[in-house]
């Protein structure tokens, strides 16, 4: 049993304020997220080991950009994403199991 049988995957798209290392002008930018939630149950055939896969298995993010164009026209030039954590564990997982999801850290430990 493989990672991808125990959660649904979508695309998704968030808005986040970054600054450009080259002309340290501010704008919002488009990152592309790869959202995995944790099915609601397991499937038929699992055994054991996907059982303990399971219930370990917590919903999560992954950015898919790691470079972005600066949209200053007079800047154009490409620049690494940084200050947005590339895996971020969702809120709801983590409170379902009785632990407090801190805001600032968006869960992630």
């Amino acid at each position: 049993m493989e990672e991808r049988d125990l959660f649904d995957e979508r695309q998704e798209t968030k808005k986040h304020s970054l600054t450009c290392p080259h002309c340290r002008q501010t704008n919002e930018y488009e990152i592309n997220w790869i959202v995995r939630t944790k099915k609601r149950q397991l499937p038929p055939r699992a055994d054991d080991r996907a059982r303990a896969m399971y219930a370990k298995a917590r919903s999560y993010m992954v950015r898919r950009d790691d470079l972005l164009a600066c949209k200053n026209m007079r800047c154009r030039k490409r620049f690494e994403v940084a200050g947005v954590q590339s895996v971020v564990f969702t809120g709801d997982a983590v409170a379902g199991k009785g632990i407090a999801a801190d805001p600032e850290n968006f869960g992630n430990r």
